[in-house]
C-alpha cells in the first residue's frame, strides 16, 4: 500500500481515484476545486480530503492528477498553492489529464529540479473506461519512474505503456484524437450516404464491420448515430480541446493534419448547432441538418 493523492474529481478522477482506494488499496487523499465533490469521494471511498493541492500532496509517494487544461495543471502544480511545494524527495507526479506536450516537458524539468519524478499519463477509454478501471494509460517520462509508478496506475487501466521521454505521452494521445477523428468522420458519412441511398444500415454495417471497414466506433457508435442519439461518450467541447492540442503541436513539428483540421471546423458547426455537449459521433447530425 503506497500513499497517494489525486488531484481532480472530474467525470474521469472521480471513479480513477475511487480504483486506487479500493481496488490498489492505497491510502488516498484527495483534492477537488469544489470541495463538496471532495467530501462526497471520501463519504463514499473512505480515506481523506485536503483544502489544496499542497496539503493533498504533502508526503505523499504518488500525486494523480486529472484536471481540464495547461492552465489548470499548472496552477495544481505550480500555483501558490501547488503540488509541486510539498513533493517529497523521490515521490512521482503522475499527470493524466489530457494536455500539452509543452506543458508535460516543463514540468518534468521543475520535477526534476526538485528532486521527483513527473509522468505525463493521459488516458483513453472515456468516462465508462475510468468507471471500469479500463483505461489505456500512454506514458511520458524516465523508466525508473515509470515501472514504480505502473503498479499503482494498474488500479484503472487495462494497457499502460511507456512510450519515450517527457512529453511522449501526450504526444500518443494526440495520434490518438488524430486517429479517431478521421474513423468517426468517416463512418458518418458511410451512415449518411447508406440512408440515402435507401440501404438498411444495421445490415450494412453487420456486414463490412466484419472488413476492413471494421473499427470500435463502427461497433460502438453505429447503432445511436442511426437513431440519432448523440449523449453515449466523449463530449464535442472535448474534442475541439484536445483536436486544437494537436494542431498546435503540429504548428511546432511541422507536420501536416488536414483531415483533423477540417474535421475540427466540422465539429465547430456541431457546437454552433447547439452540440457542445454532444459525444463526438454527432457529426453525422451535421451532415443531416
Amino acid at each position: 500500500m503506497a500513499s497517494v493523492a489525486f488531484l481532480g474529481l472530474g467525470v474521469m478522477g472521480y471513479p480513477m481515484a475511487g480504483h486506487l482506494r479500493k481496488k490498489g488499496g492505497h491510502d488516498v487523499t484527495v483534492y477537488n476545486r469544489t470541495a463538496v465533490k471532495a467530501e462526497k469521494w471520501v463519504a463514499e471511498f473512505g480515506g481523506a480530503a485536503a483544502g489544496t493541492p499542497r496539503e493533498a500532496a504533502a508526503g505523499k509517494d504518488f500525486v494523480f492528477s486529472c484536471v481540464g487544461n495547461d492552465d489548470d495543471l499548472r496552477q495544481i502544480t505550480i500555483g501558490p498553492h501547488g503540488a509541486f511545494q510539498a513533493m517529497k524527495k523521490g515521490a512521482i507526479f503522475i499527470d493524466n489529464t489530457t494536455a500539452s506536450a509543452e506543458v508535460a516537458r516543463e514540468l518534468a524539468e521543475k520535477a526534476a529540479a526538485g528532486g521527483f519524478g513527473f509522468l505525463d499519463a493521459p488516458v483513453s477509454g472515456g468516462q465508462a473506461g475510468a468507471e471500469n478501471g479500463v483505461l489505456t494509460v500512454m506514458v511520458g517520462g524516465e523508466q525508473a519512474a515509470f515501472d514504480r509508478a505502473k503498479p499503482a496506475i494498474d488500479a484503472y487501466a487495462k494497457m499502460v505503456g511507456l512510450m519515450g521521454p517527457a512529453g511522449s505521452g501526450q504526444i500518443t494521445k494526440m495520434i490518438n484524437q488524430i486517429c479517431i477523428a478521421g474513423l468517426v468522420q468517416g463512418l458518418a458519412e458511410g451512415i449518411h450516404f447508406g440512408k440515402r441511398a435507401g440501404l438498411d444500415i444495421e445490415k450494412v454495417i453487420d456486414v463490412i464491420s466484419k472488413g476492413a471497414a471494421g473499427s470500435w466506433q463502427m461497433e460502438n457508435r453505429h447503432k445511436t448515430m442511426n437513431a440519432g442519439k448523440y449523449d453515449f461518450g466523449f463530449a464535442v467541447d472535448w474534442m475541439r480541446k484536445d483536436l486544437g492540442i494537436c494542431l498546435a503541436e503540429a504548428d511546432r513539428n511541422s507536420a501536416k493534419l488536414p483531415v483533423t483540421a477540417l474535421v475540427d471546423q466540422f465539429y465547430k458547426d456541431v457546437q454552433a448547432m447547439g452540440g457542445r455537449r454532444w459525444d463526438t459521433s454527432s457529426l453525422l447530425a451535421r451532415l443531416e441538418r
